[in-house]
């Protein structure tokens, strides 16, 4: 439209001058009465011998002449506007901000804090979207040495209150559950409340993260944000040990109904949900409980995102050499943000992952034990009450305790896992409704 309007514009201009230019030709060029080609002129027009009066005649039409002419610049003069390019509106896209992510580092006594920092700095793709924030407690020097090392690459906060907890004559040996519980509290509300941060990927001192360990909170964020049906995102699978998980599939990701820990990611609105009622100790066990989890599930992958390397603390290595020391830590980075995540929503999953497991083969303890299955796979290996569950679980190598009826890894019942290159199922029989709380 506005190269047309500066063609218009540009060609009236040029007309406007080549008229006044042929104009001022022929007035010059007016022949005499002796000349040839004057039988042409109209009588009026041609000179006499009077040339004042001819001047003036001539003067007289060049005059008007010029008032037309001037007339018309004028018209071409008011579309100057026009001659310029219109100024392109800016319009404002509301972009939204990439959401910040803070790491909490629960700290105590561990100068080994130092393998668990390194490896995030190393991996952080960002200090402003992912600030780390060091809360500890124990007041142990050694310790807080090391943090303080890191300067401004991390915020060190310490607990104030390190006092003994009153417990019950019983409870004495767990004061360190109690302390545990209290620290979780106030640096959960120093992120919160303090800080305002509206989500938060807590870890503790002895957990080395994988290479995709940001990427994967990052692309799980939304998914937790937008899923009212789950609570937390967690980085760790309790049956992940070197030869039980699928090497092949390191984006495999799935809904679990037990709550995982050791590395997992939590709202604001979760959190004011469940800080009011927090309890005095066994704060994890505490989230297990149906009262706690109400129906919702968290994200967990097939292959961890974190390793424990602190055989010592409180639980005194409880697990720790038969299970925790042999998890496989992914090693593969995943680009998470890049994949099509939706197949986690609630209803989706549910009915697939259902369809998968119920449509498999269904075989013998015997069978999966002594290798004597056919075929690549997946294979249902079912259980039908909590003493069957936990005979077979302890024997296939699995972890075999249940927290509110709830197994490890557990989804609707049902435990996936590898076991000798085949994927199988140890699942409840067809028709599974809820877990049973006496299964504890």
């Amino acid at each position: 439209m506005f190269r047309k309007r500066s063609s218009l514009i540009l060609c009236g201009t040029f007309l406007f001058v080549t008229w006044n230019a042929v104009l001022v030709l022929l007035l010059w060029g007016r022949t005499s009465p002796g000349q040839p080609g004057a039988g042409q002129l109209d009588p009026a027009s041609m000179p006499t011998d009077d040339v004042v009066g001819d001047v003036i005649r001539v003067a007289d039409s060049f005059e008007l002449e010029l008032e037309k002419q001037k007339e018309i610049l004028s018209q071409i003069l008011s579309h100057r506007s026009l001659w310029k390019p219109a100024k392109r509106k800016r319009v404002k896209v509301n972009v939204p901000s990439p959401p910040v992510i803070p790491i909490l580092v629960i700290a105590c006594n561990r100068v080994t804090v130092r393998r668990c920092l390194d490896k995030l700095l190393e991996l952080r793709p960002s200090a402003e979207l992912h600030p780390i924030i060091v809360s500890q407690d124990c007041g142990h020097t050694a310790t807080a040495d090391v943090i303080a090392s890191y300067g401004d690459k991390l915020t060190h906060l310490k607990q104030p209150d390190l006092s003994d907890i009153p417990v019950r004559p019983e409870h004495k040996k767990f004061q360190g559950y109690y302390k545990i519980s209290r620290h979780y509290r106030w640096a959960l509300n120093q992120v919160f409340r303090t800080l305002s941060h509206s989500s938060v990927v807590i870890v503790e001192d002895d957990l080395e993260v994988a290479p995709d360990f940001f990427e994967y909170f990052r692309a799980l964020h939304p998914v937790l944000q937008s899923d009212p049906s789950l609570w937390c995102v967690s980085a760790w699978n309790d049956n992940g040990r070197d030869g039980m998980v699928d090497p092949g599939q390191p984006a495999l990701l799935y809904r679990t109904d037990f709550f995982p820990g050791l590395g997992w990611m939590l709202l604001r609105e979760a959190w004011e949900e469940l800080e009011p009622k927090w309890p005095a100790s066994f704060w994890d066990d505490w989230m297990r409980q149906p009262e706690q989890r109400r129906g919702r599930a968290c994200i967990r992958p097939e292959i961890s995102r974190t390793l424990t390397f602190g055989r010592q603390g409180v639980s005194l290595g409880q697990f720790y050499d038969k299970y925790l020391k042999f998890i496989k830590l992914n090693s593969k980075f995943v680009p998470f943000t890049k994949l099509d995540l939706a197949y986690l929503q609630e209803d989706a999953y549910r009915t697939s992952f259902t369809k998968q497991v119920y449509s498999a083969a269904v075989v013998t303890y015997e069978d999966v034990k002594q290798g004597r299955l056919s075929g690549s796979g997946p294979f249902r290996l079912q259980y039908s009450s909590k003493d069957s569950f936990k005979v077979m679980a302890k024997s296939l190598g699995i972890m075999d305790d249940l927290k509110s009826g709830v197994p490890r890894t557990g989804y609707r019942g049902v435990v996936s896992f590898f076991y000798r290159g085949r994927r199988i199922y140890l699942a409840p029989p067809p028709g599974w409704s809820q877990y049973d709380p006496t299964w504890s």
